[in-house]
């Protein structure tokens, strides 16, 4: 549902950024993650879980994965080094490597005049190390992502927290399953209704749309588990300072057994270089300025106007 121009989902408001112009052009829609400083997952609401998700900030996440038609439309708006797409249209982009997913993310920001999250070299094959005075330190250092960033490739908390966090405050309390829930997701082809998922409990030939890839989470995010697995943007042992290491993997995929779309399911299938039919990703983004906040800033723009005009 639309409501003055904000997507409206399971009681979180949704933002719609803009990339690329005229027939070129496309939205993505990202969902607030709030209650920042909660802690990791300890366990205590489920039987599945791994030790993720505590972070120390507030941020956005993407509602959905990256289409192949977003990958499209940023090719012909400029972004280079892409592969052709295995799927189509609104289905996920995949068969796509952990440097062609950031390379997306960095054109997301050029292409809106922010800074590039990730340093990578022009076959994009490597990634550079930002210096400590440029890289991400919020919540500890992040030597892959630059520190003024807009967009980014979801870190492995970032990632855990929008999917399993239960939303009811700064509480370390998880849900087992993507879809707010300690029961496994119902398995579908395709589709919006809660509690589902699109996994091989259902017969599946392909990934379904990245909009109709079952239920929400707690925070509105949708196919967190299931459709394809999701590329996260940290190194497999948890510390950002190896620009090769392998990096992990979250969510499970259209032909995975339920084991693999609980909270507990991490894999790394290789380095940053590996590419499948089943893997894409998704990605995350600074809170923008909430609207309180820029209405307080008109008002003291207007009191300073005021004040400089009676002082002439």
């Amino acid at each position: 549902m639309i409501l003055g121009g904000v997507l409206v989902l399971s009681g979180a408001m949704a933002e719609a950024d803009t990339f690329g112009t005229g027939l070129n052009g496309f939205t993505l829609d990202f969902v607030p993650i709030g209650n920042a400083g909660n802690g990791n997952d300890t366990g205590a609401g489920g039987s599945y879980s791994t030790p993720h998700g505590g972070v120390a900030y507030d941020y956005r996440m993407g509602v959905n994965e990256i289409s192949q038609e977003a990958i499209d439309k940023a090719v012909a708006g400029g972004l280079t080094g892409m592969t052709a797409g295995f799927w189509s249209g609104n289905q996920p982009s995949a068969t796509i490597n952990w440097y062609q997913a950031a390379a997306f993310t960095n054109w997301l920001n050029t292409s809106t005049g922010h800074q590039a999250a990730y340093q990578l070299n022009v076959g994009l094959t490597e990634l550079t190390l930002w210096p400590s005075a440029d890289a991400w330190q919020v919540g500890g250092e992040n030597l892959y992502r630059n520190k003024n960033a807009q967009y980014f490739l979801t870190s492995e908390n970032e990632w855990y927290k929008a999917a399993y966090q239960k939303n009811d405050g700064v509480t370390a309390n998880y849900w087992d399953y993507a879809t707010a829930s300690n029961s496994a997701p119902t398995a579908v082809v395709g589709g919006t209704v809660p509690g589902t998922a699109v996994y091989a409990g259902a017969i599946l030939s392909e990934p379904a749309s990245v909009f109709t890839d079952g239920g929400l989470s707690a925070y509105g995010t949708r196919g967190q588990g299931g459709n394809v697995w999701e590329w996260t943007e940290t190194a497999y042992d948890g510390v950002n300072s190896s620009p090769s290491e392998d990096r992990v993997l979250r969510g499970g995929g259209w032909l995975n057994a339920e084991y693999f779309i609980r909270s507990s399911s991490r894999y790394n299938f290789g380095s940053p270089m590996f590419s499948i039919n089943d893997v894409g990703f998704r990605v995350a983004s600074v809170p923008e300025p909430s609207a309180a906040v820029l209405m307080i800033s008109a008002g003291m723009l207007a009191l300073a106007r005021r004040r400089t005009r009676g002082a002439l």
